[in-house]
């Protein structure tokens, strides 16, 4: 199906940005603050309703999330939700989010990224990058088949690479039903303290999986042959 044209004016400011970015950018490509001016230069606050698009689901990277980028480029790196369809694009209602409501997500999380753990200001491993927290909007598919948006504490980059990722009760429910007593009351227990503390083994695997194949290679050479 042909797509609306982005330069028709009986369309929102909002719908006309989504509609030049899939098709005069298109996904994957660089554009900067001044082609996206050039295109509306009658709409006076255009790059604001562009970051609109982030609140359904679009992926507009900036210097921040890509560290490629200066500080006038964006990439447009995944379409989201099709606000130009009718009854697609959520209300501006169920996209505010206030400082109350924040506050109280992040207490409930634990102050911390549920994805991968880190604290706000903590730096990310091998870098000197900190952590910055703020809210996902997650989508979950519940075990009747219905789905609602829920909300999850995730830092920058989890959120980003997160976005658009469905959560699936079910699947989370049947695997839940097919562990042993045991292995309920260790789960159990992690979930009672929400942490879990890693095994030396463990904590090594992870280390290998990150290491080029040279490393991985010098690494099981030094397992022992008798191991392998």
């Amino acid at each position: 199906m042909a797509l609306p044209s982005w330069e028709d004016p009986k369309l929102g400011t909002m719908k006309r940005a989504a509609l030049w970015l899939a098709t005069v950018v298109q996904e994957g490509n660089i554009f900067t603050l001044a082609d996206l001016r050039d295109a509306f230069p009658e709409v006076s606050q255009i790059d604001r309703r562009m970051r609109d698009l982030r609140d359904q689901d679009w992926r507009i990277d900036t210097h921040r999330e890509d560290s490629s980028l200066d500080n006038s480029e964006r990439r447009f790196v995944a379409q989201g939700v099709p606000v130009w369809e009718p009854g697609k694009a959520r209300s501006k209602e169920a996209q505010v989010l206030t400082a109350t409501r924040r506050r109280e997500v992040m207490s409930r999380d634990g102050n911390l990224c549920r994805s991968c753990g880190i604290t706000p200001g903590q730096e990310y491993a091998g870098s000197y990058e900190t952590a910055q927290l703020d809210i996902a909007r997650k989508e979950v598919r519940y075990a009747d088949g219905t789905k609602a948006v829920e909300l999850v504490t995730e830092c920058r980059r989890c959120r980003v690479g997160g976005r658009g990722v469905e959560t699936d009760d079910s699947k989370t429910l049947a695997a839940l039903g097919r562990l042993g007593i045991m292995e309920r009351r260790m789960l159990a227990s992690w979930i009672e303290a929400d942490e879990r503390e890693f095994g030396t083994v463990e904590l090594l695997w992870a280390e290998y999986r990150t290491l080029p194949e040279e490393s991985r290679a010098r690494f099981r050479a030094a397992l022992g042959p008798e191991t392998l």
